[in-house]
């Protein structure tokens, strides 16, 4: 028994890269690769697609909840899209907004550097961005212009809010509606 003690004692002490936040990123890592290799990456990017946008639907009802308002306005919509990655480590800002588009930037990923090289997980910011954008402006038309999954420095999200805007039509992107 005591040498038993001794060795749960010893692995406490040592200095492994093992925590729940990285457990569950790497997970979600060999997931998504999993998929990608045995559906493809446009198949994956449409499985990762519903998750995001249940979870799109799930945390813009926390904010209207918690703001206690019905509605977001563009202002708002940019505050809380910054806010919810914030939450989750990512770091994104907004580098322009107008009534045509809201632009944000990122150097951090929620999924850190296992998110290199498994662009199907950036169906997730577009889901989640275009879900809260749409439901509360009406439309959104989600733009990945640059990603850190595809190996650039960082993110930047062209979120285009007028589906008859010449920008919006010639974006490569999804469209996202209302669905209230």
């Amino acid at each position: 028994m005591a040498h038993t003690q001794q060795n749960t004692d010893n692995l406490k002490n040592l200095n492994l890269p093992l925590e729940r936040d990285g457990f569950m990123r790497n997970l979600i890592r060999e997931l998504s690769g999993l998929l990608e290799d045995m559906v493809g990456l446009e198949e994956t990017s449409g499985f990762i697609s519903v998750v995001g946008q249940h979870i799109g639907t799930e945390i813009n009802q926390l904010y209207r909840q918690e703001m206690n308002i019905s509605k977001l306005n563009r202002e708002q919509v940019s505050e809380v899209l910054t806010d919810l990655k914030r939450r989750i480590n990512g770091s994104f800002v907004v580098e322009e907004q107008d009534d045509s588009k809201i632009v944000l930037v990122n150097k951090d990923c929620p999924f850190a550097e296992k998110v290199k090289g498994r662009t199907s997980l950036c169906m997730m910011t577009s889901n989640v961005f275009g879900v809260i954008t749409a439901d509360n402006l009406g439309y959104a038309k989600v733009e990945l212009q640059e990603t850190i999954a595809r190996g650039d420095p960082g993110c930047r999200v062209v979120i285009h809010l007028n589906s008859d805007s010449k920008e919006a039509q010639a974006a490569t992107g999804r469209d996202y509606y209302e669905t209230e």
